[in-house]
């Protein structure tokens, strides 16, 4: 009996052995998963960083005096008082 008690032991042993090593390699692809889910977060966030700058400079710009002016002439036709037009019938 004794050396199957061994048999029985040094079995439990080696599954206990694989058991953690499986759950070890498992967590550790879990990690990596969502290292990379992470880094992909921290890509995402910096672009949206990039596009709010641009849309705060479009902004500004937009409200510029000179913007405000090219678009009054361009689009609008507004001009200001007392200044001479000139029309080019060629067009």
């Amino acid at each position: 009996m004794p050396i199957i008690k061994k048999v029985i032991f040094i079995v439990l042993i080696v599954l206990t052995i694989a058991l953690i090593g499986y759950v070890f390699i498992a967590h550790h692809q879990m990690l990596d998963s969502y290292a990379d889910e992470k880094k992909s977060l921290n890509n995402q966030i910096e672009a949206a960083k990039l596009k709010q700058q641009e849309l705060k400079d479009e902004i500004n710009s937009i409200n510029s005096t000179n913007t405000i002016e090219s678009i009054a002439r361009d689009k609008l036709d507004m001009y200001y008082p007392n200044e001479r037009v000139y029309i080019d019938i060629s067009k």
